[in-house]
């Protein structure tokens, strides 16, 4: 290992959350400390081709919203996890491939094929440490359904919802119009499988739910329906591996009807209150909860755990979990541990020191048996 810590900064990638995650991924470059980090920029192109880091330097340092396949990659060049060792692969046609050894890999991939446990399991075989959740916390937390189930499994409170596939959807013209009898209006229609509120949609009308489901359904083979809670929208951070820490309590006041992409990452109007204005108790609540979901689903490293406080009750539901929360300069995950008294630069610290703890002891398992 150098006197560095080589850190490959994996980004982009083939979901609708592309140009999310290199703003993420920017963050992270900008603050990671150049005394004690050598960066290895590793960005995705929307097909999934994993770039060297020469052109995913120039993708970092402000060239474009995407990452692109440049122009002059004649021989198309790209970098896979290698196996047998903490590194990576530079491959080409007709070339051997060459070695690229880093020490940990810090993925800000969000969405499908990025924190839904595929690149964890591929970076599990290939014998390299990485930041977050592995594959079953990470598979279960991207699945909102299978989530909810797990949920409800271990007595957290969740809102009521129910599932639809989108076979279930074209075999039963009346599927989706029945579940939202079932669950009254108005009502969230989300993909099971998304992030950053792409395809979600607030249904306020009958009529209104049949397209909705239809373009949650676009982007994932089921949508959840929810009940649509007249809440506040309260988040935490939690960081750990066995022994998980919650974060100071947030809340997000929408520039829209609610928090979705436009709000989110366009038009720059959205507030975060941090500390949230809880009742101490209803925040204690959340700060509990956040660390119990996140024990939940065995997650690792970081999660951003969002929470409904219901409008005059304040009775707080578990919405979902975010195993790859976003880390753009105005993310809240950042933003709740800097409250919190973390910042930035030290929190990325945390969360390598995380990634290594956590491969040292997923290291010490028996490998042979002698019978």
């Amino acid at each position: 290992m150098s006197a560095r810590l080589r850190v490959a900064l994996l980004f982009g990638g083939p979901s609708v959350e592309h140009e999310v995650s290199v703003t993420s991924a920017r963050g992270v470059a900008a603050a990671l400390d150049a005394r004690r980090y050598e960066l290895v920029p590793i960005g995705v192109t929307g097909d999934g081709r994993w770039l060297p880091p020469e052109p995913s330097s120039r993708i970092l340092e402000g060239g474009g919203p995407r990452v692109e396949l440049p122009a002059e990659a004649e021989d198309g060049a790209s970098i896979v996890p290698g196996p047998g060792g903490a590194g990576l692969l530079r491959v080409a046609p007709g070339v051997p491939p060459r070695p690229l050894p880093v020490d940990v890999l810090f993925s800000v991939l969000h969405g499908w094929g990025g924190e839904d446990g595929r690149v964890q399991g591929a970076l599990d075989l290939a014998g390299l440490p990485y930041v977050g959740a592995g594959v079953l916390g990470s598979a279960v937390g991207m699945d909102k359904e299978i989530a909810k189930r797990v949920f409800a499994s271990c007595g957290l409170p969740v809102a009521p919802w129910r599932a639809l596939t989108r076979r279930e959807h074209r075999t039963d013209p009346g599927s989706a119009a029945r579940v939202g009898a079932e669950l009254g209006l108005p009502l969230f229609v989300k993909p099971a499988c998304g992030g950053s509120s792409v395809g979600v949609s607030r249904v306020r009308r009958t009529e209104e739910l049949g397209p909705a489901v239809q373009a949650a359904l676009a982007l994932d083979r089921k949508a959840v329906l929810e009940r649509a809670i007249d809440a506040r929208e309260i988040e935490c951070a939690v960081l750990g591996n066995e022994q998980p820490q919650a974060s100071v309590v947030g809340e997000i006041v929408p520039s829209r009807e609610f928090y979705d992409y436009a709000a989110k990452y366009v038009d720059g109007t959205s507030r975060l209150l941090i500390p949230a204005p809880l009742e101490p108790s209803a925040a204690e609540t959340v700060r509990r909860l956040s660390v119990e979901a996140f024990r939940a689903l065995d997650l690792a490293g970081m999660a951003r755990v969002d929470f409904l406080v219901e409008r005059g009750t304040d009775r707080v539901y578990l919405n979902e979990v975010n195993t790859l929360p976003g880390f753009t300069p105005i993310s809240m995950y950042p933003k709740l541990w800097e409250a919190s008294g973390l910042p930035y630069p030290d929190l990325l610290d945390r969360l390598i020191r995380l990634a290594l703890e956590r491969w040292q002891e997923e290291g010490s398992r028996l490998r042979r048996y002698a019978g």
